[in-house]
């Protein structure tokens, strides 16, 4: 039997190398609207992060994050991802 390798992701936050499913996936759409991908699955370039408020802001604050969407993140776009995180839309 074939043991199945589970993908591993950095998180942009901590950088530290994680399992996929341990962490969120946050995605900048074709449109380039950036959002919390719940599903792993829409379509656009995906960044991942520790479901963490820590993580979250050190990747912003350094901006991690904006160079890994390659896309400017706005405040308005920093509260929506923590809103997300802590209404527990996991």
């Amino acid at each position: 039997m074939k043991v199945k390798k589970i993908p591993q992701r950095k998180c942009v936050g901590c950088n530290e190398m994680k399992d996929k499913k341990a962490l969120l996936r946050i995605v900048r759409s074709p449109e380039g609207e950036i959002s919390l991908d719940l599903t792993g699955k829409k379509n656009g370039r995906g960044a991942y992060v520790c479901p963490d408020k820590e993580c979250i802001m050190k990747a912003v604050k350094e901006k991690r994050l904006e160079r890994a969407l390659e896309k400017p993140i706005s405040e308005a776009v920093t509260k929506q991802l923590l809103e997300d995180l802590e209404h527990g839309q996991q």
